[in-house]
C-alpha cells in the first residue's frame, strides 16, 4: 500500500474539530485511506451509495447515539444531504459530553456539494481537506517518468502494463459522464460534455476562451461556462487565475484551463504510453500542468496559485502567495534545458518575488545569476512541503 502524504493533514484536522472532510475526485484513494484510519480509531464506516447504509441513518440521532465514542465515517457523504443539519445538533450535544474532537469523517467527490451543504451548516465544527491524485514524492523515482504519463490514480498509476492503464481511465472517464456527473446539476448529453471535456484537452494551460469553445460545441456562451464550473467543482478541471499587480501595465484576464490529472488528460486525448506524448503537440501544456498539479499538492494549503502575463510577453508559469503574503515565481520547463525566458526576467521586475525557480527536467540544483535558482521537481516540491511547516 502506497503511503499518502495527507494521513498525518488529516489526523491533526480530526484532533482539532469533530468533524473533518475530505474531498477529492472518484477513485483517487479517499475510501482507502478512511478505512484505515477507521481501523486505528476503532471507527464505524457508512457507504452512503449503499441502500443499506443509508437506511440505517433514517434516524440519525437515534443510530449514531450507539457509536458516539467512536470514529464514524461517511462515504460518498453528497448522497445523503439532509445529514449535515443532524450531524449539527449531535456534534453541538457531544461537545457538552466532552465529546469534542475525531467524531466523524465526511468522505466527497465533489467540492461544491459539500462546501454548499455543509458550509453554513457545521461552520466551526468541520475542517476540510482535499486528496488529490499521488503526487511524485509519495511513489518511488522514475526515470520513465510513469506518474506523469499515467496520472496519479493508484489503480492507473500502479497497472501492469500502458495499455491496461489507459483502459482503467477511459473507463473511469466513461462512468463520470454517464454516471456521477448526471447526480449533480442539469441533465447533460453525455457526448456533448466529452466533446467539451476533450476540447479542454487540447487547450491544456491555454487561455479560456468560453465563446470561443461554445462555437465549436455549438452551445451558449454560459453553457460553456456552466460546464466548465461542473468539471472545476468535481476537482477534474483547475482554473487557474491571473494573478494581478498593480503595475500599470495591460495583464491578461482569462484564466487558464487545466485538466488536473495527466493520466485523464492523456486518456481524453488517446495518447497510449510515453512516445506518444512526445510527439503531440500537447505534451508542454501537460507537463507544465503536471508540475503545477505537483506543487500544489506538496505546498501549504492555504497558499494562493496564479499565473502572471502582460500582453507585453512577461510572463511566470506559477505565482505562489504563500500564507503570511511571501511570493513565488516559478517557470516550468520540460526539457534539460534550465534557462529562463527574458519574459520571466520581465514578470519578476513587476512582481518581486522572494523567491525565483525554474522547474526543469533534471536532477542538479544550482544558481542562474539574478537570484534565480534552477531546480528539479521533486526537489522544489520538498523546498514547499517545508515552507508549510
Amino acid at each position: 500500500m502506497i503511503a499518502r502524504s495527507i494521513l498525518t493533514d488529516l489526523q491533526r484536522a480530526l484532533a482539532r474539530q469533530p468533524a473533518a472532510a475530505l474531498l477529492g475526485p472518484r477513485q483517487v484513494g479517499k475510501t482507502t485511506l478512511a478505512r484505515q484510519l477507521a481501523q486505528s480509531f476503532d471507527g464505524l464506516y457508512l457507504d452512503l451509495e449503499n441502500f443499506r447504509d443509508r437506511e440505517k441513518l433514517t434516524d440519525p440521532r437515534l443510530f449514531l447515539a450507539a457509536h458516539e465514542n467512536r470514529l464514524v465515517v461517511f462515504d460518498e457523504v453528497q448522497r445523503s444531504p439532509g445529514l449535515f443539519e443532524a450531524l449539527r445538533g449531535i456534534i453541538d450535544e457531544g461537545r457538552a459530553k466532552g465529546l469534542k474532537t475525531g467524531r466523524f469523517l465526511l468522505l466527497g467527490s465533489a467540492s461544491l456539494e459539500l462546501l454548499r451543504q455543509s458550509g453554513e451548516t457545521l461552520a466551526g465544527r468541520i475542517a476540510f481537506l482535499e486528496m488529490t491524485p499521488l503526487h511524485a514524492l509519495e511513489v518511488p523515482e522514475d526515470p520513465l517518468e510513469s506518474l506523469w504519463t499515467r496520472g496519479g490514480f493508484p489503480e492507473s498509476y500502479l497497472s501492469k502494463t500502458d495499455e491496461l492503464s489507459l483502459e482503467w481511465r477511459v473507463d473511469l472517464i466513461r462512468t463520470y459522464l454517464e454516471r456521477d456527473i448526471p447526480q449533480f446539476g442539469p441533465r447533460i448529453p453525455a457526448e456533448t460534455l466529452r466533446r467539451f471535456w476533450t476540447m479542454l484537452a487540447h487547450n491544456q494551460g491555454g487561455l479560456h476562451n468560453a465563446s470561443k469553445v461554445a462555437t465549436g460545441l455549438e452551445i451558449s456562451p454560459q453553457t460553456a461556462s456552466r460546464y466548465t464550473d461542473l468539471l472545476v467543482d468535481l476537482l477534474l478541471v483547475r482554473r487557474l487565475q491571473p494573478y494581478h499587480v498593480n503595475v500599470g501595465k495591460r495583464l491578461v484576464k482569462s484564466p487558464k484551463l487545466y485538466i488536473r490529472d495527466s493520466g485523464l488528460l492523456h486518456a481524453l486525448l488517446n495518447l497510449r504510453d510515453r512516445d506518444t506524448l512526445l510527439g503531440h503537440p500537447v505534451a508542454g501544456g501537460s507537463w507544465e500542468g503536471y508540475v503545477i498539479e505537483n506543487l500544489l499538492s506538496a505546498g501549504p494549503a492555504r497558499a494562493v496559485p496564479g499565473f502572471y502575463r502582460t500582453s507585453g510577453g512577461a510572463e511566470v508559469d506559477l505565482v505562489l502567495e504563500l500564507p503570511g503574503g511571501e511570493r513565488w515565481a516559478i517557470e516550468i520547463k520540460r526539457g534539460h534545458s534550465s534557462n529562463p525566458s527574458r519574459g520571466f526576467y520581465e514578470a519578476c521586475q513587476d512582481l518581486k518575488p522572494a523567491r525565483k525557480f525554474v522547474v526543469y527536467a533534471g536532477a542538479d540544483r544550482f544558481p542562474l545569476g539574478v537570484g534565480v535558482e534552477a531546480i528539479g521537481l521533486r526537489a522544489l516540491m520538498e523546498v514547499l512541503s517545508e515552507a508549510g511547516k
